[in-house]
């Protein structure tokens, strides 16, 4: 009751929710289309009706994939989202009704039962809307898919082989390489991996899997590949063929620090480069530098199959050599202007003639032979790339020209012509004077390493080919040079992985508390002076090593436990074919 003008009343009647009776029951309801409550329309009309309430799904005990029709494999944990969806599309008449919500019940794992929870929505009656939850029974079924089926009536069975290859004494490019199909995980649908002599071969399920393999490797090292086929089987009724492919990879026979001469017509499309010239590194491409100059060039693998060169001399033929002297050659100087019209800033990674900040500088040094020392006073005086890292007093190695047994159609024909041939050329840094003073001393040896490589599960041949050239001491030979690579050369590790050992960690550091306590005062100087002597020494920083989360039980499976620790690699990027 409201007062208005004039002193009179005005009445305001209360608005009250209505109600009506259920038609059936005679309850009261609010009202709705149907005139009836939701007891009633459930018991009048199911929404669920033409959907189906039970579905049988195949299953794959051996890798744990179900079956989604016709032919497709999919992998789903149980509970998990993947699982659900794929429940779900087996529903049949879901499409008529709207889908709210869908959850797993749970049930026994061995129980071979998959229970689906879903709410519904639909329109019944004059448009009144009827919600409604309902479950879903899965019968899980053991079938083996053709991948498993294949596999257990034949392990060894494949589709497609890729047979890898390089031509050189060593096995080192394997070995970085291996360690670039670990780390992007290219071996994944690989069958069965075997080493044999001078390469691996991998073995796939699958054709389009090697294809996707060699795309891999072409996009790391230099190669060439060449396919073929051979016919298994075939049904003349259906007009099927079965066929073996093999896939024949072979690497360029050339490595990190080779000497290679240059043919005339790959010299002159280089700028008249070298002829004399070191491969500085390989990845996808070939690197070369003419340590003379500093001029450098790349080629990929079609280039140099168009004029295929060997090397004159590889890492087996080195000389160990002391610098004696060494200063560097200034921009300027009469001398460093090459046949091409660029100094030796032209150098493609800083480094020019006097600047010393790129990756090498020119310089000429004066050096002589580890061997001669004591019997002669024969001196050679080089120009070489290395004027940045060499000091006097160092040791260096390099190729001795004077008395190498160096053969080649066309060096002998730039011999035969009168070509310049130089007497030294300067390769690389050596530090094995300095390991050998540091594990005679106790603190060092490969068994001290701080880091290890993973392997991969590879089979060794044992057929009379591989037993004719295994050598077991030359394995070992080269896994220690490439994990010493892998310490000299911070942009070869890199591109690879590398993981704390936490027993090598743990030993050296007991080894250096224990040689804490028993060094005597008066011997302290004598100690800093040995360690000055190897403060150069290269070694991996801790913070460049991963933790290996296999290795402490918290990868997935039980991998981690089985893993290797030897020295064997493979990486992708700067590829130390030595």
């Amino acid at each position: 009751m409201e007062v208005g003008y004039g002193g009179q009343a005005t009445f305001q009647p209360q608005q009250t929710q209505g109600y009506v009776l259920c038609c059936l029951c005679g309850t009261n309801i609010l009202p709705n289309p149907s005139n009836m409550c939701v007891n009633c329309i459930r018991s009048q009309v199911d929404i669920t009706e033409g959907i189906q309430k039970q579905c049988t799904i195949l299953w794959c005990k051996e890798c744990g994939r179900y079956l989604q029709p016709p032919k497709h494999w999919v992998t789903a944990e149980l509970e998990s989202k993947e699982l659900l969806t794929f429940c779900i599309k087996k529903i049949k008449g879901l499409n008529k009704v709207k889908l709210v919500d869908a959850g797993f019940i749970w049930t026994e794992p061995h129980s071979k039962r998959i229970k689906v929870k879903l709410t519904i929505q639909a329109e019944v009656f004059n448009g009144a809307i009827l919600q409604q939850t309902f479950v879903v029974d899965y019968i899980v079924e053991n079938n083996m898919c053709p991948d498993c089926n294949r596999q257990n009536a034949n392990p060894n069975s494949w589709i497609a082989c890729v047979q890898l290859r390089q031509h050189v004494y060593h096995k080192r490019t394997f070995l970085f390489l291996e360690q670039l199909i670990l780390k992007h995980d290219a071996a994944a649908q690989c069958v069965k991996v075997r080493d044999i002599h001078e390469g691996i071969d991998f073995f796939y399920a699958n054709r389009s899997h090697a294809q996707k393999f060699i795309d891999f490797l072409q996009s790391v090292v230099p190669i060439r590949f060449r396919a073929d086929k051979q016919l298994v089987s075939h049904d003349t009724h259906n007009n099927t063929y079965n066929y073996k492919f093999t896939f024949s990879v072979e690497i360029v026979p050339l490595c990190k620090d080779d000497l290679v001469f240059l043919p005339p017509k790959m010299a002159a499309s280089a700028g008249n480069l070298g002829p004399f010239v070191l491969v500085s590194r390989i990845t996808n491409q070939i690197s070369l530098v003419d340590p003379a100059n500093l001029r450098t060039h790349t080629m990929d693998s079609p280039v140099y199959y168009r004029h295929e060169c060997l090397a004159l001399a590889s890492q087996r033929s080195l000389v160990p050599f002391i610098v004696l002297d060494i200063e560097p050659v200034r921009a300027g100087k009469s001398g460093t202007q090459t046949p091409g019209g660029q100094g030796a800033g032209a150098y493609g990674q800083g480094g020019g003639g006097g600047g010393g900040t790129g990756r090498y500088q020119l310089a000429e040094a004066q050096i002589a032979r580890v061997s001669d020392f004591g019997k002669n006073d024969t001196v050679f005086y080089v120009r070489t790339h290395l004027g940045n890292i060499l000091h006097p007093g160092d040791t260096v190695l390099g190729y001795d020209l004077t008395t190498a047994q160096l053969t080649g159609i066309d060096y002998d024909a730039h011999v035969s012509a009168g070509g310049r041939v130089p007497d030294i050329i300067l390769v690389r840094k050596s530090y094995d004077e300095k390991r050998r003073r540091r594990a005679a001393r106790g603190g060092g040896g490969g068994a001290a390493r701080p880091w290890k490589l993973k392997t991969l599960d590879m089979e060794v041949e044992e057929a009379p080919t591989a037993q004719r050239g295994r050598n077991e001491a030359a394995l070992e030979a080269d896994r220690e040079r490439f994990m010493q690579e892998l310490e000299e050369d911070a942009d070869m590790r890199a591109r690879i992985n590398i993981y704390k050992d936490p027993a090598a960690l743990a030993q050296a550091q007991q080894a250096a508390a224990r040689v804490a306590q028993q060094a005597a005062p008066a011997g302290l100087m004598e100690d800093e002076d040995e360690d000055d002597d190897g403060e150069d020494l290269p070694q991996i920083p801790l913070e460049e090593l991963l933790d290996d989360l296999e290795g402490l039980g918290l990868g997935d499976g039980e991998e981690g436990a089985e893993e290797q620790e030897s020295g064997v690699g493979g990486g992708a990027g700067d590829m130390d074919m030595d």
